[in-house]
């Protein structure tokens, strides 16, 4: 499986994630797809799109399919456009940070 070079905007978000103590994986494989971020403890993977996975029908069939086996593996899937993300890195990485937090604290009840 050839792995793509992150995009600025991962990274950009991954160093967000990282300042908040969320322990995360940039570039990661699960064995069925590439994935930008995971969250193993969580379980949360997130992968940000460009525009395609939005106007594209034959793109968005295929990322069903590819967060499919992420559920069979027990994890959630965040998508996020490119366009989004570079105007609100901040918001979406609070938001995902303490949704990352919540789902470790309710695994562990």
């Amino acid at each position: 499986m050839k792995v793509k070079q992150a995009t600025k905007e991962v990274k950009e978000l991954y160093r967000r994630l990282k300042e908040k103590n969320i322990d995360c994986i940039l570039e990661y494989s699960d064995g069925h797809k590439h994935v930008d971020i995971c969250i193993p403890e969580s379980k949360i993977y997130i992968e940000v799109d460009g525009l395609q996975h939005c106007i594209s029908p034959k793109q968005i069939v295929t990322d069903f399919k590819h967060d499919s086996y992420s559920e069979q593996d027990g994890f959630d899937t965040i998508r996020i456009p490119n366009l989004v993300l570079e105007e609100h890195v901040d918001e979406i990485a609070d938001a995902i940070a303490e949704v990352a937090e919540s789902k470790v604290k309710y695994a562990r009840k």
